[in-house]
């Protein structure tokens, strides 16, 4: 494309690629000089000359221009790069219907449900933690929001192999730092705002006023979809003047779920919509699935879904990888991953597993906490364990440059009464929990769900993954039973 194309007033020159990383090799480039929070691109311009880029886009004064290469000043960086983006990857957001997910909790499995839902009746992808996924393709992630170069190619490759929509998880930290002004959305969901990510932003409010950002990418006709039994989705809900729904299972809500019955593999409910009720069975397990699937049928529904065919696709989910996944290897009491690495999280999980669980029976759980990462719902991580669990063992989850022992000690600091191991090795303190349940016991392994590495000092080593950890674990318990009984 002629960069004339994306600027006015520019030199007719060919562009080949977008570029905001400067290491990245890549000819006849247009390189964005952005500032992020360690990084301002206008001290590597030549380090992006050296590896293609024939063209920059800046913000700031510079001291020093390298001949032969064009020069685009503009006031916003970023402002310009997502609008330059959209022009070079023509329009994706014009040519697909796209759902945006943001909350504290919920994001991955309401993205996933709308992809499974939605594709029943026209094709859709999915962009978020678990990966990327479209037709036939699956890749993984690098964030859970794309950066916007990434974003936007990915959104017109979906177009190419004819995807009509798209379900996107969007970060605190994707509004934040501009990577999704571009997209227009159908659907902007919000599914609670609970304490996360406070090392980012600081204070509840900061991290809400980021939330609340999704709903200025909603089209004239697109909907806001709030939970309202969360205090800050009653917020948005008198906050924003966009048109909105709400849904819930408490207060007055557009979509409401009542007699909710939980079983082991199964949720039943009564779903009401304008005074009209529908029965509702799925295999989406827990209050909180209650809640996503309710934001799911929503957003389905307001984008033209019949409710029927709707919960007729809700029955018999996909798994979600790592979503309150059960490991079933012929065992007689429960093993479930799950991916809950948040205060909230872990409370909606453990409420859940305390239901299925008989009263005589032990849960015994297994979770650590990322280093350089909120440090303050270490102990709270720990407090609520302490009041579900017969045993806890804590254990590593991406120290990163942390000492892992440091932080399972703040971890431990929270449990007060609880029996409870301190095992560094991840894959051995999944095995001391699994070799302590008996029958109609729960073992529940948090915080990494279908993440296949663990982030350490030097960056991300493989890690065989939660699910196939505990599947590797039942399997050698029950062939060394076999051989002891031989």
């Amino acid at each position: 494309m002629k960069l004339n194309l994306l600027f006015k007033n520019a030199k007719p020159i060919e562009i080949d690629s977008l570029m905001s990383d400067s290491r990245l090799h890549i000819k006849n480039s247009l390189f964005f000089c952005l500032k992020g929070m360690k990084h301002d691109g206008h001290l590597h311009i030549s380090q992006a000359v050296d590896n293609g880029a024939v063209a920059i886009v800046h913000s700031d004064d510079l001291s020093t221009y390298i001949p032969f290469v064009e020069y685009i000043r503009v006031d916003d960086a970023y402002a310009a790069l997502n609008k330059a983006a959209t022009v070079f990857y023509d329009y994706p957001c014009d040519k697909l219907k796209v759902f945006g997910v943001t909350g504290t909790n919920g994001k991955t499995t309401i993205a996933k449900v709308i992809k499974s839902v939605y594709s029943d009746y026209q094709n859709c992808g999915y962009v978020g933690t678990i990966g990327i996924e479209y037709g036939s393709v699956a890749e993984k992630p690098d964030f859970t929001t794309p950066e916007v170069i990434s974003l936007h190619e990915v959104l017109n490759r979906m177009i190419k192999v004819k995807m009509k929509a798209v379900a996107i998880e969007i970060s605190s930290q994707g509004l934040e730092q501009h990577r999704v002004d571009a997209l227009r959305l159908k659907s902007a969901i919000f599914t609670n705002l609970t304490h996360d990510h406070l090392d980012y932003h600081g204070t509840m409010e900061n991290y809400y006023q980021a939330k609340k950002k999704i709903f200025t990418l909603l089209n004239n006709d697109g909907y806001a979809i709030l939970n309202i039994d969360d205090p800050y989705g009653v917020r948005l809900n008198e906050e924003l003047s966009c048109k909105k729904k709400t849904y819930g299972v408490i207060g007055d809500a557009d979509y409401k779920a009542i007699n909710i019955v939980f079983k082991d593999d199964e949720t039943i409910f009564d779903l009401i919509i304008q005074e009209k009720t529908y029965k509702v069975s799925t295999n989406l397990l827990g209050m909180f699935n209650v809640y996503n699937l309710l934001a799911v049928i929503a957003s389905c529904h307001l984008n033209g879904i019949r409710v029927c065919n709707i919960l007729e696709s809700v029955k018999a989910l996909p798994q979600v990888d790592g979503r309150l996944q059960h490991v079933k290897m012929g065992q007689n009491y429960r093993v479930i991953v799950d991916y809950a690495h948040t205060p909230d999280g872990f409370e909606k999980v453990f409420e859940y597993v305390d239901i299925i669980t008989p009263k005589t029976n032990k849960i015994i759980a297994v979770f650590g906490a990322a280093g350089l990462r909120d440090t303050k719902k270490r102990a709270i991580l720990g407090s609520i364990a302490d009041r579900y669990c017969t045993n806890i063992i804590v254990t590593e989850e991406d120290p990163r440059t942390e000492n892992s022992l440091e932080i399972l000690e703040q971890i431990a600091s929270g449990i007060k009464s609880t029996r409870h191991l301190i095992i560094l090795d991840r894959y051995d303190a999944i095995r001391q929990a699994i070799e302590l349940a008996n029958k109609n016991d729960t073992v529940l392994i948090l915080g990494k769900g279908n993440e296949d590495y663990i982030y350490r000092a030097n960056g991300k080593e493989d890690w065989i993954g939660d699910v196939d950890a505990c599947e590797s674990i039942l399997k050698t318990i029950d062939e060394e039973k076999e051989n002891h009984h031989v």
